[in-house]
């Protein structure tokens, strides 16, 4: 018996899926942990997750 499977995710194609990263700086806090900045992708708005595209491709003369 076939089984149903759950339509796939659309990937973000600039992130790949990973849609927030922290960065480590030079500089160290007091406590000797290092200072860090966090990125959004700009594209998916921090969900990993894009929209579907459409393509439309005209055929005849």
């Amino acid at each position: 018996m076939t089984q149903h499977t759950p339509a796939r995710a659309h990937i973000c194609p600039d992130c790949d899926g990973f849609p927030t990263v922290t960065i480590t700086t030079g500089p160290r806090n007091r406590d000797g942990s290092r200072q860090t900045l966090t990125a959004t992708c700009p594209t998916c708005k921090g969900t990993g997750t894009a929209r579907a595209t459409t393509v439309l491709v005209g055929v005849g003369r």
